[in-house]
């Protein structure tokens, strides 16, 4: 009964905007908005002929590729700056000069410095997602319980043990909060990055169908990228439920009491 309810809520939401899509489209046919009927009859032929090798996969690739050098790095570079209070206050102009550069903006630099390839692509992705781990990171790292510095100093612990063993379970609530900022904004850069000088890719085919005016198909590769989103979230909940079990364990008790 539980697990059903749970479904329940899951789909509740989505059922009712198809619906309230499939209503508005009762009247007069509007030539920029399919109907679910037409999203669904263009979906399969678009898409399950050949362009999710060609298109999907890459472009997949390129996201997760960016995505993983982009929280590798932020993560140790945080660590480095958050744990050196010098070091801090020496780059923190530097990185809110940088935060606040829109990524699409640099696009055209990276061009000319990159060429127009993947590396261009995937580096795009890293440009805008480093941010939110590398700036949760210091913070997660300077938000550490004082108390606990003194503990880890008192019993000898330091180098890599203290950061593995202290710091990196105590700012892992933040960096984790960090990385799910990003994953939405990599998608973005994804499909930005295809829109420059490409010929796959789901960015490229998006605009190309939208240029031929071909609707239902534009449509239908919005809704690939929805359903790429959602693969992403679950799949990160999925790794923060097991990364951070003692956190919201800790949590369930606090509320518990």
């Amino acid at each position: 009964m539980k697990m059903l309810r749970s479904f329940l809520y899951v789909i509740a939401l989505p059922v009712l905007l198809v619906l309230l899509w499939w209503a508005s489209t009762l009247g007069d046919p509007n030539f920029f908005v399919p109907t679910p009927a037409q999203l669904v009859e263009a979906f399969g032929p678009t898409w399950l002929e050949g362009r999710i090798l060609d298109d999907v996969l890459p472009s997949v690739t390129r996201l997760l590729a960016g995505l993983a050098i982009a929280i590798v790095l932020g993560i140790v570079v945080g660590l480095l700056v958050g744990l050196n209070r010098t070091l801090r206050a020496i780059t923190e102009p530097v990185f809110e000069f940088f935060r606040a550069l829109p990524p699409p903006v640099l696009v055209p630099v990276l061009i000319l410095l990159v060429g127009l390839n993947d590396v261009m692509k995937v580096a795009v992705i890293v440009v805008g997602c480093v941010w939110p781990v590398l700036l949760n990171t210091i913070e997660g790292v300077r938000s550490i319980d004082p108390v606990q510095n003194e503990t880890t100093r008192s019993y000898g612990i330091s180098g890599f043990n203290r950061i593995r063993y202290q710091v990196l379970p105590s700012a892992a609530p933040i960096i984790m909060a960090g990385i799910r900022q990003c994953l939405s904004i990599g998608l973005i850069l994804m499909v930005i990055s295809e829109m420059f000088g490409s010929s796959s890719g789901l960015g490229f085919t998006i605009l190309q169908f939208q240029r031929s005016f071909a609707i239902p198909e534009m449509w239908s590769g919005i809704l690939v990228l929805g359903l790429i989103g959602l693969l992403l979230s679950l799949i990160f909940q999925w790794c923060e439920r097991r990364i951070l079990r003692w956190y919201h364990g800790l949590k369930e008790v606090e509320n518990a009491a």
